[in-house]
């Protein structure tokens, strides 16, 4: 009994966790596995989050470790981040706030090589992983080794500093004790172990490299792009040159994707989504520019609160329950909440912007996923939620259970055909997909193609008694809509509300139109509805022009075959298997037809490609080739 109650525990959890894998985001982030007492048992990074969590499940471990620890989960959380390199930074910082036990055994969070500066009195920067404070000031330490190296060459190329070992001392320069080394001659240093640049100069170097690894890249560009402008203004163009190469390498590192600048020290980050019943709040924590804390939470609403008043109780429990102190909160709109000693900001650009959108990404991906929970578990009610959405943005009096969609297919008028989709509770109804084929309208004249199918549609449904749809959607902007209604409620006399899904001039989707006159109606562009409408255009546009590629290429397979008596499909066919094409069969020996068809079908063919215009000449034609 106790091994069957196990069991079944067992595979409970094993379900609850193949459900939250199944609906991870397949984009770069951090994963963090927990135990049963909630408490963070290991980290991870990942290019691709959803696919490097299943690893852990979808096989069997060798590693001993790796087994326990997957043994041992019971919960998954996860924060997404824009790139790999930001997930590489984000881990090592969440490691080193949570210390895992299994990142222990795993990895060493600690051996991170760092940069330093050195104390000396001509400063050298390198990188190491051992830190002795005495020799100099840190920088770091980088999880990332090809971000540290890159930040290494940016300063090489900014500026000419001295990579030797030696040591410099002002008498050291004074006596001469020092020679130009290959790094000189290759204009890589400028020699100030021999005096050939000012200590003053060499420190400026040194100080603008500290506010590089500082993260103060900005107020540097802004100085080079006023050195280059003084410059240019004294027609010191060579010069100029020489800054703008440096600004134009600044820009390139700093256009590469940081997660928090150093210059934040501790900082609070709130954002809030939210629909009818809940509200999702998500919450970053900054330290010394790491983030170390970040979590999403929901609030389940009891009457109609604002954003606002679900912001501020919010941030007061998250703030209360993790017990931060930070002096200043990110928001994205001002809140009317009172913190003693605390900085309320809404930043318009910079890094506390970028914190606002990470903030947002994270609590928008969170959402999203128990959107497509809920709707693995309940189908259905998916089905029924979009319908809803669509009913209150066209203002619709029912829900549109069977929506029908219309479209043309035609090249120069010729082949005209047109197409019409069914989908029943937000699902394609193929059984009731129908085609036609334009019979009253000559050339390509789309709204005349569309209000014919219209027209002979639901007439046949008023006939039939059949159900009528409760939303028409035409491809087409304003045009295509009147078109129909002029059949649907001027001539059939029906209520049947028309919308209409117009493109840009890129052929893209991007409006949905209703009503008369027409108006826009406001759909995001990444929303499950608006996904919705373009699967809908889409599979009527697939449908429609699928036809007419089969009925255009039934004429292009039809040939000079066709207009001989006599000949019917099969010999076509046994002719086109064996000679390929048309030419060759006009160009074959009578006694090649004859072998594949019979003497009296090869005579009717070879007669018809060889015969002269004179008829008599033909049955000589035919007397003299008879064996």
């Amino acid at each position: 009994m106790e091994k069957e109650e196990a069991r079944n525990e067992k595979e409970k959890i094993e379900a609850q966790l193949k459900n939250i894998v199944l609906n991870l985001p397949e984009c770069p982030g951090c994963y963090q596995y927990l135990d049963e007492t909630g408490t963070i048992i290991y980290v991870g990074k990942a290019k691709n989050l959803k696919r490097r969590v299943y690893s852990y499940f979808s096989k069997e471990h060798q590693s001993r470790k790796t087994a326990i620890l997957v043994s041992k989960i019971r919960d998954i959380k996860y924060i997404v981040v824009k790139t790999e390199e930001d997930a590489l930074l984000l881990e090592n910082n969440l490691i080193k706030k949570w210390n895992p036990r299994y990142n222990i055994l795993l990895k060493d969070g600690k051996t991170y090589p760092s940069i330093c500066i050195t104390n000396e009195y001509l400063p050298r920067i390198f990188q190491t992983r051992k830190i002795d404070r005495r020799m100099g000031t840190y920088f770091g330490p980088y999880s990332h080794i090809p971000t540290l190296n890159n930040i290494l060459e940016l300063l090489k190329n900014l500026y000419p500093l001295r990579s030797c070992r030696d040591v410099i001392t002002a008498e050291s320069i004074a006596c001469g004790k020092h020679k130009e080394c290959l790094e000189y001659h290759i204009k890589n240093c400028k020699a100030p172990c021999r005096g050939w640049e000012s200590r003053e100069t060499y420190m400026g170097y040194i100080s603008e490299a500290k506010e590089i690894l500082k993260g103060n890249t900005a107020w540097l560009q802004r100085k080079l792009m006023d050195e280059m402008s003084e410059l240019a203004q004294e027609m010191r163009f060579e010069e100029a040159e020489i800054i703008k190469k440096k600004y134009m390498l600044l820009e390139k590192y700093r256009s590469k994707s940081e997660v928090v600048s150093n210059t934040l020290k501790s900082v609070d980050v709130f954002n809030i989504e939210e629909n009818k019943q809940t509200a999702y709040i998500n919450y970053l924590h900054v330290t010394n520019g790491c983030i170390n804390q970040a979590f999403t939470f929901e609030l389940t609403k009891r009457l109609d609160e604002t954003a606002e008043e679900l912001l501020i109780i919010g941030i007061g429990e998250i703030r209360s329950r993790y017990g931060s102190d930070s002096k200043e909160i990110i928001v994205p709109f001002p809140v009317e909440l009172q913190l003693e000693g605390v900085t309320q900001t809404i930043p318009i650009k910079g890094d506390k912007k970028k914190l606002l959108e990470l903030s947002r990404l994270n609590v928008l991906q969170y959402k999203k996923d128990k959107q497509n929970q809920m709707d693995k578990l309940n189908p259905e009610q998916k089905s029924v939620r979009l319908m809803k959405e669509l009913q209150e943005a066209l203002q619709l009096d029912r829900l549109p259970m069977q929506i029908e969609c219309f479209d043309n297919s035609n090249i120069s008028g010729t082949d005209a055909v047109a197409g019409c989709i069914v989908f029943k509770k937000c699902k394609p109804s193929k059984a009731d997909y129908r085609r036609y084929i334009i019979k009253t309208v000559e050339g390509a004249d789309d709204y005349a193609s569309m209000q014919e199918v219209v027209r002979r549609r639901y007439s046949r449904a008023i006939s039939e008694e059949s159900p009528l749809p409760d939303l028409i959607i035409t491809d087409g902007g304003k045009g295509q809509m009147e078109c129909v209604r002029q059949v649907v409620e001027d001539e059939l006399g029906l209520d049947i509300p028309i919308a209409g899904l117009a493109k840009d001039d890129k052929h893209r989707t991007h409006e949905l139109l209703f009503g008369f006159p027409p108006r826009t109606i406001g759909t995001k562009p990444d929303s499950t509805l608006f996904r919705l409408l373009v699967s809908i255009q889409e599979e009527v546009h697939r449908y429609a022009i699928t036809f007419h590629r089969e009925k255009r290429s039934k004429h292009q397979i039809a040939s000079e075959l066709d207009t001989i008596n006599g000949i019917g499909p099969k010999t076509k066919a046994t002719l086109l298997k064996e000679f390929k094409s048309v030419k060759r069969i006009a160009e074959a020996e009578l006694s090649a037809l004859e072998e594949r068809i019979g003497k009296s079908k090869a005579a009717i063919i070879y007669s018809h490609f060889h015969a002269p215009t004179d008829t008599g000449s033909a049955n000589a034609l035919l007397r003299t080739e008879e064996p």
